[in-house]
C-alpha cells in the first residue's frame, strides 16, 4: 500500500472537530432502551458508540474482535464495516458475529453516490472542505488513494445514517481509511470521533495523519513505545490526547504443563503471521539453514500467508522459493493460514515461538504482534527482536530472548541456547504466561476502553454546553 499523487491541498485548519460540531444540532437520537450483546438492558445514559472498520470480523484481527464483543456487554455499540464481509479463516465465534455487523461493500455504492450528490447540492461549502481535506493529498500509492476515496464516500453516507441510528460517538481503531470515514461522518452528523495508531501507521504515515490527530477527540495507543511515537508525531498534534490501553487476550488461558516444553528429541519451533516485509521470516529461514548446518534436530512450522489479496505482494512465493534454495523443505513446513480455532492446539504442540521482526527500509514496523501475546499465553518462550514495542513483552532472559533485527546468526544462537537449556526455556514460558495474563487482561483492558469512551463523550458534551 504506486501512482501519481493528487495535487497538494492548501494547509488545512487543524482545529478540533469539537469547534465545528458544536455549531450543529445533535440530530435525532434513538430513545429506545439499549441492550448489551446478550439482550440485557444497559444502564440509561451510556453513549451509543459506532465502531468503523474496513472488515468485521477479520481473522487477522482477533484482538479487535475480542474488544468489540466484550464492549458490547458494557455499551450500546454498532459495528459498521466499509467493505463486504470476509469470513475466510474466521473462527466459529467470529462467524456468529457476522449478522450483527452493518456491512457495506459495492452493494451500497449507489446509496453512497446518492448521498454524496445530496451533500454536494445541499451543503456545497461543507462538501468542498471535506473533499479537499480527505482526498487532495500526496498519497503514497494508488491503493492508499482508493481506500480513502471509498472511505470518503462511506463517511458522507454514514453522516446521515449515524444520526438516524442515534450514535453519540465514533471510534475508528485504525487511523487510515476507517478514520477518514469517521472524520467525515463525525462532522456531518455533529458528533465526535476518536482513533488509534500503532506500528507502521506512524511510519510511513499517511499525509493526513497529523490533521486527524488534531481533529480527534482522543487517540488510543496499545503499547507504551507507540504512545510516545504518537505524542511526538509531526507537530505534536496528539499531545494530551493519548491514552495507553493494551489489547486483550484473544484465546482462553491455557493450563499448559510446562514440562512438555522441549520434552521431545526434535525441537518444535513455531512462527506465524502475515507474510509481510516487517516479519523477518526470510531472516528466520536463513537462521534455520545455520541450524541445519550445525546439526540441530529441529522442525519449524511457518504458518501464515498474504499475497496480493492482503496487499502483501509476493512475499509468500519469495519465502517458499527461499526455503527450497536453502534445502529446508524437510525441516520447514508452510501450512498456510490457520484458523483461530486451531491456534490452541498448534501452540500447545510447539516448544519455542519466533518473532524475528524487522524495520523495513520504508520505516514500516510492527507494534506488538498479537501472535506473540497468544504464544506467551500458552507458555511458549519467545525469541524476538528489539524492534519497536517488542521489548515490552519479550523481557530478555525472563520471558524470552532478544536478538538484533536482521541477524540470522544471533537468531540461530538464541534458538540453540534455549534448546540446550530446556529448564530455562520452561521458566521463561511460565513467566510469559504470567505477564500475558496481567498485561493483556481482557476484562480490565476492555473496561478501561469502555471508561475512556464514556469519559470522552461526557467531556465533549460538557465542552459543547460551555
Amino acid at each position: 500500500m504506486i501512482g501519481v499523487a493528487p495535487k497538494m491541498a492548501p494547509e488545512l485548519e487543524t482545529t478540533s472537530v469539537n469547534d465545528e460540531i458544536a455549531k450543529n444540532s445533535p440530530g435525532r437520537r434513538n430513545t429506545e432502551t439499549k441492550h448489551d450483546g446478550d439482550g440485557r438492558p444497559l444502564p440509561a445514559g451510556l453513549p451509543h458508540i459506532a465502531y468503523i472498520l474496513l472488515w468485521y470480523p477479520l481473522f487477522t484481527q482477533p484482538f479487535i474482535f475480542r474488544e468489540v464483543e466484550i464492549l458490547r456487554r458494557r455499551l450500546p455499540l454498532e459495528v459498521y464495516s466499509l467493505y463486504a464481509s470476509n469470513p475466510r479463516c474466521c473462527s466459529k465465534e467470529m462467524l456468529a458475529a457476522l449478522p450483527s455487523t452493518r456491512t457495506a461493500g459495492l452493494k451500497l455504492l449507489p446509496a453512497f453516490l446518492l448521498e454524496t450528490a445530496r451533500c454536494l447540492f445541499t451543503k456545497p461549502a461543507m462538501f468542498r472542505r471535506l473533499f479537499i481535506r480527505s482526498l487532495c493529498r500526496p498519497w503514497r500509492s494508488l491503493e492508499s488513494f482508493a481506500e480513502n476515496l471509498w472511505a470518503f464516500l462511506a463517511g458522507v453516507y454514514l453522516g446521515r445514517q449515524l444520526r438516524e441510528d442515534g450514535i453519540d460517538m465514533i471510534y475508528a481503531p485504525w487511523p487510515r481509511g476507517t478514520a477518514t470515514a469517521a472524520w467525515v461522518a463525525a462532522e456531518i452528523a455533529g458528533i465526535p470521533f476518536g482513533t488509534s495508531a500503532r506500528g507502521d501507521n506512524l511510519d510511513p504515515a499517511d499525509p493526513d495523519l497529523g490533521a486527524k490527530f488534531s481533529a480527534a477527540l482522543f487517540i488510543r495507543a496499545n503499547n507504551a513505545h507507540d504512545m510516545k511515537r504518537i505524542e511526538n508525531f509531526n507537530q505534536g498534534q496528539a499531545k494530551g490526547k493519548v491514552e495507553l490501553i493494551y489489547n486483550s487476550l484473544t484465546l482462553p488461558l491455557a493450563t499448559r504443563r510446562q514440562e512438555t516444553v522441549l520434552s521431545k528429541k526434535t525441537a518444535r519451533l513455531l512462527a506465524l503471521g502475515r507474510f509481510d516485509v516487517t516479519k523477518g521470516f526470510d531472516v528466520l529461514l536463513h537462521a534455520c539453514h545455520l541450524l541445519k548446518e550445525s546439526g540441530l534436530d529441529f522442525h519449524l512450522t511457518l504458518a501464515g500467508g498474504g499475497g496480493k489479496v492482503m496487499g502483501l505482494g509476493r512475499m509468500g512465493r519469495t519465502l517458499a522459493n527461499l526455503r527450497k534454495e536453502l534445502g529446508l523443505k524437510e525441516l520447514v513446513s508452510m501450512p498456510g493460514f490457520v484458523s483461530h480455532d486451531s491456534l490452541p492446539d498448534i501452540l500447545l504442540s510447539h516448544d519455542i515461538f519466533l518473532a524475528p521482526c524487522v524495520v523495513h527500509e520504508s520505516g514500516r514496523r510492527d507494534g506488538i504482534p498479537n501472535t506473540i501475546i497468544e504464544a506467551m499465553a500458552y507458555g511458549l518462550p519467545v525469541i524476538g527482536t528489539s524492534v519497536n514495542a517488542l521489548p515490552e513483552v519479550i523481557l530478555d532472559n525472563t520471558t524470552g530472548l532478544l536478538v538484533p533485527p536482521g541477524n540470522a546468526d544471533a537468531l540461530a544462537d538464541a534458538i540453540r541456547r534455549l534448546v540446550a537449556h530446556p529448564e530455562d526455556a520452561r521458566c521463561m514460558g511460565q513467566n510469559g504466561m504470567a505477564l500475558a495474563e496481567e498485561m493483556f487482561d481482557t476484562d480490565r483492558n476492555c473496561r478501561r476502553l469502555s471508561d475512556l469512551l464514556v469519559r470522552q463523550n461526557a467531556r465533549w458534551k460538557a465542552s459543547c454546553a460551555a
